[in-house]
């Protein structure tokens, strides 16, 4: 493997959701100015700040990229992108001016601020330069990929004995969500070859829309926290914005894309908004943060309640899946709902040397705050601690007894 290599392989390497968002916002609020903001949540073998300098020459390298046209004819070609988006993107350019890559002692601060449409694409690639740059520096890459393979091939063991077992069936829904946190491209491509070869009956797709054209795989996603969040600054009551936000979607999509994410005030909220309308329009919803069981069975019960049979509607989970837990979690909901699992670092960062947390989250939007109230704790994420206890109460949303974190 080519270590000076570099990182960013084609502006197609995004997860799905990027795109759907983008041409979303392109077509409802395309003068909209967001920030956002690079955040690592545990402590890494070395200060990210000494990535500086390597994070801006890939970011100097990126802005000079554009889209092909066969990577735009692919675009083109899914029946849910629409021609105008494939037009903006055959002319669209990174704009450095717009990224900000920075270090405060040994942290490193990256910020994308500008108009949404130039800056919101720069989370997942920010996410996978600094993560490949860090472990290139780390070092012992042969001894990683010795055990990140063992590791792999025991994985695929396991779902071939899941999909043997009658408890299990042949049901079992496996995507490819590794993109933000994989230990490199090289190892990327081969996890998912592997699990395309080797467990056909079980694996989906992937959320890398450039392995997707590539490898001739499905590319998996729809929407992402910062959909709902924006939202939240597009001039609608506070009280509205998720009914605004999945309004918005439904009339782009028109039926597409059908899986809505619920934590953005938390899983209650949610379903308070989530009524009869939204609910026969949606396929189902997908889970992020909190007790996914206990999620599950909520979502079951509000589809019972609005008389809608569950087994015709979809439970995606993706908050930090291994194949155990995705294989319990489709074992115990088996049945009553139909069930996808988006598996992320667990697949493509998978080795001795513990992973990076890191996130680029959306800190605000039209120069306002904008929040998420996790359900998980540490997950919740604003800077303005005023407008996230006024969500709170709006939503009736308890506040938790730890910290905030970002």
């Amino acid at each position: 493997m080519n270590h000076d290599a570099p990182v960013v392989r084609s502006l197609l390497e995004n997860d799905l959701y990027k795109f759907s968002m983008w041409q979303a916002l392109l077509h409802c609020n395309p003068g909209a100015q967001a920030e956002y903001r690079f955040v690592c949540r545990n402590t890494p073998e070395f200060p990210l700040a000494e990535l500086r300098p390597a994070v801006e020459a890939e970011m100097e390298r990126l802005c000079s990229l554009r889209f092909t046209q066969d990577e735009l004819d692919y675009l083109r070609n899914l029946r849910f992108i629409k021609s105008d988006f494939v037009d903006f993107l055959s002319v669209f350019r990174f704009q450095r001016r717009f990224l900000h890559v920075g270090t405060e002692g040994e942290r490193l601060t990256v910020v994308a601020r500008g108009p949404m449409v130039h800056v919101m694409a720069f989370e997942i690639l920010v996410l996978y330069v600094v993560n490949e740059l860090y472990f290139r520096r780390l070092g012992r890459r042969e001894e990683a990929l010795t055990e990140a393979r063992r590791r792999l091939h025991a994985k695929v063991a396991q779902v071939r004995e899941a999909l043997a077992d009658p408890e299990t069936g042949d049901d079992l829904s496996l995507s490819d969500f590794g993109l933000r946190r994989r230990y490199c491209g090289q190892w990327h491509d081969e996890v998912v070859r592997t699990l395309a070869r080797e467990l056909p009956e079980a694996f989906r797709g992937t959320s890398n829309v450039h392995l997707a054209r590539t490898l001739g795989l499905t590319p998996i996603g729809t929407m992402g926290h910062e959909f709902m969040q924006a939202h939240q600054a597009f001039g609608f009551r506070l009280r509205d914005f998720q009914k605004a936000a999945m309004e918005s979607w439904v009339q782009e999509y028109r039926g597409d894309l059908g899986i809505v994410l619920t934590d953005v005030v938390g899983m209650d909220a949610f379903l308070r908004d989530f009524d009869l309308y939204f609910a026969k329009l949606f396929d189902g919803l997908r889970h992020d943060s909190g007790d996914p069981v206990v999620w599950g069975e909520k979502a079951i019960e509000h589809y019972r309640r609005l008389r809608i049979d569950p087994r015709t509607k979809h439970l995606v989970f993706s908050d930090g899946l291994s194949i155990p837990k995705a294989l319990a979690l489709h074992r115990h909901f088996r049945g009553r709902i139909q069930t996808g699992f988006g598996i992320g670092t667990s697949l493509t960062n998978d080795t001795p040397f513990a992973p990076l947390n890191i996130v680029m989250k959306l800190v605000s939007c039209n120069g306002q705050p904008v929040a998420k109230i996790s359900d998980s704790p540490g997950k919740t994420l604003c800077e303005d601690q005023t407008f996230l206890a006024y969500l709170r109460q709006v939503f009736q949303h308890p506040a938790p007894q730890e910290a905030n974190t970002p």
